[in-house]
């Protein structure tokens, strides 16, 4: 049996899934859940082969969520939004089910579905993705925790790990620095070390330190090396 899960805030959009579902005796559905952190339990759970999963969802987006799992099942997505497509193929989302969607359509999606099993599972990019808007999710412990992007002071990058700073205390999560790089507002952070970016609305002043360097001082008392081309990207976005 392919274990299911549908993952979806709205009861009657759920039901189509539901219904549509039925028509396969090879799918179970395991659990129907209405938020985001209602899934990543039912996910723990469950260990779904697929998961049917609204993007515009309370509390987290249905792409935050498949940000705090180590490895996503198979997703399907189905959203009233159409705007979200291209994302959603960037996480390698098997199909994108724009609501409504009739059955031969929703077939199509399921015949993707079962052309992928027996074959490596592409990776997803999601583990590499921030929000390019204005937040991030993060796990600590147990709970889950969303950051808004402007709160914080810097980022700090070990291989494929970021430590998250900000006033309230400092974060991990998986993600690289150039994928993060890639992702922020270039007029917000700016990339001042191979290690280090920065909001540089948390600068208070810059001093010349060794050779060719810089120490740049935050507003929380904290000082970060800055190197010759990431003193040239900070006087770029800071305008002077």
């Amino acid at each position: 049996m392919i274990r299911t899960l549908i993952i979806d805030d709205e009861p009657l959009a759920a039901s189509v899934v539901r219904e549509f579902l039925s028509e396969y005796a090879q799918f179970e559905l395991m659990e129907q859940c209405s938020d985001g952190f209602e899934g990543l339990k039912a996910i723990q759970k469950h260990q779904p082969d697929l998961i049917f999963l609204d993007v515009q969802m309370p509390k987290i987006t249905g792409f935050e969520m498949l940000e705090l799992l180590d490895e996503a099942p198979a997703v399907i997505f189905t959203t009233a939004f159409d705007q979200y497509a291209l994302k959603a193929f960037d996480t390698k989302a098997i199909d994108y089910l724009l609501k409504p969607f009739s059955q031969e359509r929703f077939n199509q999606a399921i015949q993707k579905f079962l052309a992928t099993q027996g074959a490596p599972r592409p990776t997803s990019g999601l583990q590499e993705m921030a929000e390019k808007s204005n937040r991030l999710v993060v796990r600590v412990k147990n709970e889950i925790k969303i950051i808004a992007v402007s709160e914080v002071l810097y980022f700090e990058g070990a291989d494929d790990y970021i430590a998250i700073y900000t006033e309230k205390g400092k974060f991990l999560k998986k993600m690289t620095m150039k994928s993060l790089e890639e992702a922020l507002a270039p007029d917000r952070f700016a990339r001042i070390h191979r290690s280090y970016m920065l909001n540089v609305n948390a600068v208070t002043r810059i001093e010349p330190y060794e050779k060719d360097s810089y120490l740049v001082f935050l507003k929380n008392g904290e000082k970060l090396p800055v190197s010759k081309t990431g003193y040239g990207r900070l006087r770029q976005v800071l305008g002077v």
